[in-house]
């Protein structure tokens, strides 16, 4: 092959990416416009749960414990730094193992871990958030759930957790948690740029049978149907 053979290969593939980034882009934000309405229902929404965004990445927020779940029996609190009990919430944000652990800021994210993060070719983590209380505004919003409705997103989140074979969570001991009320854990699925933490977050929604986005890789795709 000669060099001008090879230039212009390179030439095409080079194009072929940037065209393949483009659409992923357009569909990114063109996509989550399309809304999945809530489903209609005549029981009573009894219990509160909420959707919380750092900007980038959106947690399911649920009560730490009422008649249908006991988050503190499935993830022990003794697993956090502060060991504290007394919580009122719980977050669950699903996500590659590697952005979690290895990547404690934006300025220190690595080529390789980007990459690896974007073609699913990494393990997932589930990072779980104790909450004293939790104020809504712009990047957390309430929603009301029937017992169904709370019963099926439970099953949804326990689900993307990975357990030994005796059925518990597997814990994942690590210093780069973000603070001390939080613990990271072992979870199902790889990340990929068509399913995001966002995507996983937003499937919990239509799951809970409330409002969400067709299909969304960014925290703006869901909050954009709950201002």
């Amino acid at each position: 092959m000669t060099l001008n053979k090879i230039f212009f290969f390179l030439l095409k593939s080079l194009a072929v990416l940037v065209g393949l980034a483009l659409v992923y882009a357009l569909c990114g934000y063109l996509i989550p416009f399309i809304e999945v309405p809530a489903k209609k229902t005549d029981e009573p929404k009894v219990i509160e749960a909420f959707i919380l965004t750092n900007g980038v990445h959106t947690d399911l927020v649920v009560p730490v414990k009422n008649d249908l779940m006991d988050w503190g029996k499935e993830l022990p609190f003794d697993n956090t730094i502060s060991k504290r009990y007394d919580f009122s919430y719980v977050s669950f944000g699903w996500g590659d193992k590697g952005f979690y652990l290895d990547t404690p800021s934006w300025a220190e994210l690595q080529p390789s871990t980007a990459f690896v993060a974007a073609f699913g070719l990494g393990e997932s983590a589930m990072h779980c958030t104790y909450y004293f209380e939790m104020e809504e505004g712009e990047d957390c919003k309430k929603i009301m759930l029937t017992k169904k409705q709370y019963e099926d997103l439970v099953n949804y989140i326990k689900d993307k957790f990975d357990r030994d074979k005796n059925g518990k969570v597997i814990f994942i001991e690590t210093d780069s948690v973000y603070g001390i009320n939080d613990a990271f854990y072992e979870a199902k699925g790889r990340y990929s740029f068509l399913e995001t933490c966002n995507t996983w977050a937003n499937n919990g929604l239509k799951v809970a049978g409330q409002k969400a986005a067709y299909w969304t890789p960014t925290d703006v795709g869901i909050f954009q149907h709950y201002r």
